[in-house]
C-alpha cells in the first residue's frame, strides 16, 4: 500500500476516523472540513491513494475528471451553484499542502479574496 493510505484522509476512508460525510461514491469521498475556513468548506478525495497532484499518471486521466466533476455536484449538494465556489487543490510545500493524499477543497458561502494566500 501507498504511504498516503496512512494518513489521515486514508483513515476516514477506511473509517477509522470519523468524518461528517456529505458525498461518496465508489472512487471519491467528500467530507466537512473540520477545519473551515469558508462557511462552507468541504473537503473531496479519491479513494485511490495518489499523494499529490504532481504524482498522478496518464493512467489517473478518468479519476482526475470524475474528481472535478464531482466537486461541481458536491458544490451544487451545498447549495453553492447561484452564488459560486472557489475550487482549490494544494500541491507540495510551497503549494500550502499539509495531507499527503490528493483532495480537493471546495469553498464557499462567501465572497473570496483574491489573490489567495
Amino acid at each position: 500500500m501507498s504511504e498516503t493510505t496512512d494518513t489521515i484522509f486514508g483513515k476516514i476512508i477506511r473509517r477509522e476516523i470519523k468524518a461528517d460525510i456529505v458525498y461518496e461514491d465508489e472512487l471519491v469521498l467528500a467530507f466537512k472540513d473540520i477545519n473551515a475556513q469558508a462557511p462552507v468548506h468541504i473537503i473531496l478525495i479519491p479513494k485511490k491513494p495518489i499523494a499529490r497532484l504532481a504524482e498522478a499518471e496518464s493512467d489517473d486521466a478518468n479519476l482526475l475528471g470524475h474528481l472535478l466533476l464531482t466537486a461541481k455536484h458536491v458544490a451544487e449538494i451545498a447549495g453553492l451553484q447561484t452564488n459560486g465556489y472557489r475550487i482549490v487543490i494544494n500541491n507540495g510545500p510551497d503549494g500550502g499542502q499539509t495531507v499527503y493524499h490528493l483532495h480537493i477543497h471546495i469553498l464557499g458561502g462567501r465572497q473570496m479574496a483574491w489573490p489567495p494566500g
